[in-house]
């Protein structure tokens, strides 16, 4: 079920019932903590994104048969060491984790494998192999590409952009941009007038966006490393009433921003597999504590990604589930 470089193209239908409802599966007299705790922290629960990849998450462990705890480190690496020792405290069987940062979450990792709990690394990635028994990401480079590339043909390949870029602990956040700087490249008669650290944040976005617009007035374009900042940039433009000159892409596929494609806001969004790779982990974990082993070729297992435009946004079925 699983292998290395696993991929989901635009043609393979993602099943998977999201946000169905945890509490539902289970009847009072239906144990889930038969078989221990499950430890599931996310970054925030806030966003779309990470709270569907916590519920997912939450959702099959319970379905399995294990107790679930989510809790989310807002990218404090001092929070998820002390969820990492709550973990410990609580006799976790496995960590799901999403990392705070590559570097920084190292030590958390290093802490629960030497007290005897394995831990399996979801969205973005740590800078050291041979730590988690998984990490299983997006094919961010991938991805960056599907969306470099519609965003360039919608452009016809001329014009002024501006790049939102996510936080450099984020290893993601590199690999988009570089992932854009490769295609973009490719066409001459585009150039970056202007690119800024909002930090996945749909306010800083916002707040950034309208910086960039008082220096750059002109722009024919942005092309941002996740939803959130698009959206905010989207609201600095109508704000200066400028939207319908600038061409605007995304990354995620989260639901408001599905919205914004259909709207016509929005050029597209690039969809990660969160709702796959979440389940798939907690499945590897369950596979792990009742075998010792993680049926995987490698530790690092990559998910495509799926471009969204208004093309095929009505087969988006549920949070960051396309069908079709």
């Amino acid at each position: 079920m699983f292998s290395k470089n696993k991929t989901f193209s635009k043609n393979k239908t993602i099943l998977f019932a999201a946000l169905a409802g945890a509490s539902m599966l289970f009847s009072g007299s239906l144990a889930a903590q038969d078989k221990g705790l499950i430890s599931i922290i996310v970054n925030d629960m806030s966003n779309p994104y990470w709270q569907t990849e916590g519920a997912i998450a939450e959702k099959t462990a319970q379905e399995l048969g294990y107790e679930a705890n989510v809790s989310s480190h807002v990218g404090d690496t001092n929070t998820e060491s002390n969820q990492v020792d709550t973990a410990i405290t609580n006799g976790a069987q496995a960590i799901i984790l999403d990392p705070a940062n590559a570097d920084g979450s190292i030590g958390a990792v290093r802490k629960a494998v030497d007290a005897g709990i394995p831990v399996f690394i979801i969205n973005a990635e740590i800078n050291q192999q041979g730590l988690a028994m998984a990490q299983l990401v997006s094919n961010n480079a991938q991805g960056a590409a599907l969306g470099a590339q519609e965003w360039a043909m919608q452009l016809d390949g001329e014009g002024s952009y501006v790049e939102l870029m996510g936080p450099p602990s984020d290893n993601n956040a590199a690999t988009r941009s570089n992932g854009y700087e490769t295609v973009l490249s490719q066409y001459p008669d585009l150039s970056l007038a202007a690119s800024d650290i909002a930090n996945w944040d749909r306010t800083e976005g916002r707040n950034k966006m309208q910086s960039i617009l008082r220096a750059n007035p002109d722009i024919n374009g942005v092309i941002s490393g996740n939803d959130e900042m698009a959206l905010g940039a989207i609201v600095a433009l109508k704000q200066e009433g400028l939207l319908d000159n600038v061409l605007v892409g995304g990354f995620d596929g989260s639901p408001d921003a599905v919205d914004a494609v259909r709207s016509g806001e929005l050029a597209y969004t690039v969809l990660q597999p969160v709702a796959v790779f979440a389940e798939d982990a907690v499945r590897i974990a369950d596979r792990y504590i009742s075998s010792g082993e993680t049926g995987l070729d490698g530790e690092k297992q990559l998910y495509d990604c799926i471009l969204i435009t208004p093309d095929n946004v009505e087969q988006y079925v549920a949070p960051f589930v396309l069908e079709g």
